[in-house]
């Protein structure tokens, strides 16, 4: 299963904690649940937002540091992810407008389903992306990263050549049962709002999977 990092332990002991509050005040005081404990510009969509900054900070650092030292492919594997975590801590936050008070443009305010300048709210005929791309494609996709891939690397010589060419970390089972366990115990929680505890965990255990994956020697010099 791999051996648990500090960082590791401290990462899920925060999660046991936030989810372990965020069961107690759904099931208490649903009010104190929805509108803030999990609220809308609350401490855990920033904190959302700001864990996956840092996981593209970590590919930036790693992008700068190796950068003479690895081929074009590991390059363009490493970019992309900074690019695909920059853009997931953007739209957390509506890419800052609620904090600088910045009035959405009229195309959002027609398409967007919170008038928001976010393109994971967007409704487009009749179907909001959110639902589309952000809920149900984005669980196909974390189902063969967290259990499909894991496995094919194990087995897999060819996939495992591509994966580490490609710089794609590969989660240790640890990081697997957790996302199993936060994810049953987010589903318990009645409250729509729910899923800004899972998109916190999601930013937690993604952070631990980049910081030290299975295939952590790709991200030091060759």
């Amino acid at each position: 299963m791999g051996q648990l990092t500090l960082l590791d332990k401290i990462g899920y002991a925060l999660l046991l904690v936030i989810l372990g509050l965020g069961l107690y005040f759904a099931f208490t005081d649903a009010n104190f649940f929805d509108n803030t404990y999990t609220r809308e510009d609350g401490a855990v969509e920033y904190s959302t937002s700001i864990m996956l900054f840092f996981i593209a900070l970590l590919c930036i650092s790693r992008l700068r540091k190796l950068n003479k030292y690895k081929p074009l492919l590991w390059k363009l594997g490493v970019l992309g992810f900074a690019l695909i975590f920059i853009f997931g801590a953007g739209e957390e936050i509506s890419w800052g407008q609620r904090i600088f008070g910045i009035e959405s443009g009229d195309f959002f305010k027609e398409n967007n389903a919170q008038e928001e300048t976010n393109l994971h709210n967007l409704v487009v005929g009749g179907t909001k992306l959110n639902k589309l791309i952000f809920s149900q494609l984005l669980m196909i996709v974390m189902l063969m990263y967290l259990l499909i891939m894991p496995i094919l690397y194990r087995k897999k010589e060819n996939i495992k050549n591509l994966l580490n060419k490609c710089a794609v970390p590969v989660v240790k089972w640890h990081h697997t049962i957790a996302f199993i366990m936060c994810t049953v115990l987010v589903l318990i929680i009645p409250s729509s709002r729910k899923w800004e505890l899972y998109e916190l965990a999601f930013g937690v255990i993604f952070f631990l999977i980049f910081l030290n994956p299975l295939n952590h020697y790709i991200f030091k010099k060759d």
